[in-house]
């Protein structure tokens, strides 16, 4: 079985108030085990980042100003991921984001990828306990 773990880093919390993703991240497992695939990218947001989003990636503004945008670097995504389980942590709001970037720029949604949430596991796992990734 082919997945992919993807991540996201952004600029806030909600892309319907203008926030953008400003990296996004994919390891390929087969099986479980990592192919030594990766795909990995900065995007240029094309707006500021604010203090509090700098404070949890640490991506600044300056450093993103001459990366792609992500029209830019769409196709190569989905192609990394085409016909695998995704596997992403809180998948509610990385899948808000991609969703939002591809509908703008007039490509199909994620709406048909297998998604696997480590977040939901995480909870049913150990109930009680804190989910995020630095505890689990």
């Amino acid at each position: 079985m082919r997945s992919i773990t993807l991540d996201l880093e952004t600029t806030g919390l909600d892309p319907l108030q203008g926030h953008k993703i400003i990296e996004i991240g994919c390891v390929e497992l087969y099986n479980n085990f990592p192919t030594g695939k990766i795909w990995q990218k900065y995007i240029n947001p094309k707006r500021g980042i604010p203090l509090e989003a700098y404070e949890v990636h640490g991506i600044s503004e300056d450093f993103l100003k001459d990366k792609p945008l992500f029209f830019e670097i769409a196709d190569e995504l989905l192609s990394f991921i085409e016909g695998a389980t995704l596997i992403i942590h809180n998948a509610n709001f990385d899948l808000k984001f991609l969703n939002y970037e591809l509908e703008q720029i007039n490509k199909k949604d994620l709406s048909e990828f297998n998604v696997i949430d480590t977040l939901v596991l995480a909870k049913k796992l150990f109930p009680g306990m804190p989910a995020n990734l630095d505890s689990i």
